[in-house]
């Protein structure tokens, strides 16, 4: 399929990067999460403080699984907490390039979209590793760009040990505790005692990275956070599933149920009301989902309905549960001043998105503008979901840029691109490699999405 045609480009730009480092033939396949030792903690660890490191590795990272990447990489193994409070414990990723700046790193929250482990970022960034999901590899193009600006990069699996894909208070503090553990690991990265960070995360990284910002002044204010970057937002977590629901993307709402189920998120509340209402066909469904990547469930269940009688017996009425409907509302950003980012905040959302509802994207810039916040909000006139996170990217560099060295003005702007492609120049040469990719990406893409949607189109009639 023509949107998978941009793996090819990664390849591309790795290959000159990596061309100079040996690789060993012997190498040992990386091991998946539910059988590799490393993600499970020792005893005693639930009495350490979140952001606590709890075993430490140094891996060699790949794009694709077998072109090595021309970086120091880490692995660490933290403390963080689940939905309710408890202790759990998950990993994040460092990349660190040549000639790394000490003073600041980014913490990258990819889109991984998943409830099965062996999708985790931390798993498909490994040498040897299966390439299980595309959206980590894809996403390591723009990682490169961070890269080669001299940021070193974090990127935590946020959903935790369970893979809760979407529940906004884990995913959020997932990413805080993450940041903190790279702190604490600082002098192995010769980074300073107060490391500046900027968060960044599109479409469902965009849920990590918005619910880490609302709670960061609460939940985590001593780290030294300037900046904010979401993409496709998803704000309101109802209205997305909604606009999904039977559609050639409807792929990623069994995922998306069934993360609530997850013993770290709210397994012990919605776990027997799910085993009364599900179908036969729904609790097929959600076990094929709960196996595989996003891209897997793309193409297994376009024109799904989760509403439908086929699936659970409410029928249209799921949301209405009062259990449901009390949980669902607690996946609404901005609505309590207390979950309001400190630290200025770029949002970018597309009016054409077909995955994540642009007016949601307003709703929040207005909700957290009314609370005081800093929000530079760009609207991508011509963009669609998947090609707004490419246009989006010199936009996202610049603020990043602009917010590690103070430069950001204060209050709430709001303004619209017209533009559909991007020029290869515009970060500078340095960076001419990662645009090109990108706009290779667009081309591939279609506008507005156009090649994706006919790909998976077709796909769905075959069903």
């Amino acid at each position: 399929m023509q949107f998978m045609f941009p793996l090819l480009t990664l390849a591309a730009l790795a290959l000159p990067l990596a061309s100079a480092i040996p690789m060993s033939e012997n190498k040992p396949r990386a091991l998946p999460p539910r059988i590799d030792p490393f993600y499970k903690p020792l005893a005693g660890f639930e009495s350490k403080a979140p952001g606590s490191i709890l075993r430490q590795r140094r891996i060699a990272a790949a794009f694709f699984g077998f072109i090595p990447q021309p970086v120091e990489a880490y692995q660490l193994l933290y403390r963080t907490n689940a939905i309710d409070g408890s202790p759990i414990a998950t990993v994040t990723t460092i990349f660190k390039p040549l000639q790394a700046k000490k003073d600041s790193f980014v913490s990258l929250q990819t889109a991984y979209d998943s409830t099965a482990s062996i999708c985790n970022p931390s798993y498909n960034y490994q040498l040897g590793a299966l390439q299980t999901d595309i959206i980590s590899s894809l996403e390591q193009i723009i990682m490169q760009a961070y890269l080669l600006s001299g940021y070193i990069v974090a990127a935590a699996d946020y959903e935790g040990p369970d893979a809760a894909f979407l529940p906004g208070h884990l995913e959020g503090m997932g990413v805080l505790d993450g940041m903190r553990a790279v702190v604490n690991f600082r002098a192995k990265l010769g980074l300073s005692d107060n490391p500046k960070i900027v968060g960044t995360g599109y479409s469902g990284g965009a849920v990590a990275t918005g619910w880490a910002a609302g709670l960061q002044s609460s939940y985590a204010p001593g780290l030294n956070i300037k900046g904010w970057v979401a993409g496709g937002t998803p704000a309101n977590l109802t209205a997305t599933f909604m606009t999904l629901d039977d559609t050639i993307f409807s792929g990623f709402l069994p995922a998306g149920l069934s993360r609530f189920l997850k013993p770290s998120a709210y397994g012990a509340q919605l776990q027997l009301i799910f085993d009364g209402i599900l179908t036969p066909k729904g609790k097929r469904i959600i076990d094929i989902s709960n196996k595989q990547c996003i891209v897997g469930n793309l193409l297994a269940f376009p024109q799904t309905s989760i509403l439908s009688a086929e699936f659970q017996t409410l029928g249209p009425g799921l949301f209405k549960h009062p259990v449901v409907s009390d949980i669902m509302g607690k996946h609404v950003m901005g609505v309590y001043k207390n979950e309001t980012p400190v630290a200025p905040v770029f949002l970018y959302h597309a009016p054409d998105d077909e995955i994540v509802p642009y007016h949601d994207a307003g709703i929040l810039v207005d909700r957290w503008c009314g609370y005081g916040a800093s929000v530079d909000f760009l609207t991508v006139a011509v963009g669609g979901h998947f090609t707004t996170e490419i246009l989006g990217v010199p936009d996202a560099m610049r603020f990043t840029a602009n917010a590690f060295e103070g430069k950001l003005a204060a209050g709430c702007s709001a303004r619209t691109s017209y533009n559909d492609t991007l020029n290869p120049i515009a970060l500078g040469v340095q960076l001419e490699p990662v645009l090109a990719s990108l706009l290779q990406m667009l081309a591939n893409l279609g506008k507005i999405d156009a090649s994706i949607k006919q790909d998976l189109t077709k796909l769905a009639r075959r069903i």
